[in-house]
């Protein structure tokens, strides 16, 4: 009688953490498990890309500049070979940023392309910023913006400082490349 009893606590215990731990593919696995492939581009860049002159910028907006600390990119091009597996991809992605854990932020459109802003946490403070365009000409783009104590709130008000700043195209190596037709 002991022995059907340990093996039913067993399964039920070994279920419980299974689908526990399973919360579905998330934006940090699509990019490990797609920085290496084919079509894609994946960069970390500095946050020193953004030259920002601190002189002009608010309290909260040098908050909010200081609180980055590193840039992901994960970037697909369209070619005309590879339709079908860019518009997989660009649904895989669309799927992940469904989920109710990303946090709407912003949404637009520029030029030809879509841009969505999401994060993750709550209103108060975001573990993660993401930034995701997307081009039926050039493919789609995916920013993690990973910091401490980000604020979406100061992270709008960084966004319009960033307007006017310069930008060390020199350390946007693959990424540059990836927009050129």
């Amino acid at each position: 009688m002991k022995q059907p009893v340990k093996t039913l606590l067993f399964t039920i215990i070994t279920a419980l953490l299974l689908v526990g731990c399973n919360d579905g593919v998330t934006l940090q696995r699509y990019f490990v498990d797609n920085q290496e492939s084919g079509n894609f581009t994946a960069v970390d860049l500095p946050v020193s890309i953004v030259n920002l002159d601190e002189t002009k910028l608010t309290e909260t907006q040098k908050e909010a500049y200081h609180s980055v600390k590193r840039l992901n990119f994960l970037g697909y091009k369209l070619d005309e070979n590879n339709v079908e597996t860019f518009n997989a991809e660009l649904a895989k992605v669309k799927a992940i940023l469904k989920n109710k854990k990303y946090n709407d932020l912003i949404e637009f459109n520029d030029k030809n392309a879509k841009v969505v802003v999401k994060y993750l946490g709550d209103d108060d403070k975001a573990d993660e910023f993401i930034v995701f365009a997307s081009s039926k000409d050039m493919g789609f783009g995916i920013v993690r913006v990973l910091g401490d104590d980000m604020s979406p709130e100061k992270m709008m008000t960084l966004a319009n400082a960033m307007k006017n700043s310069d930008i060390d195209e020199s350390q946007l190596g693959g990424i540059m490349d990836f927009f050129k037709k």
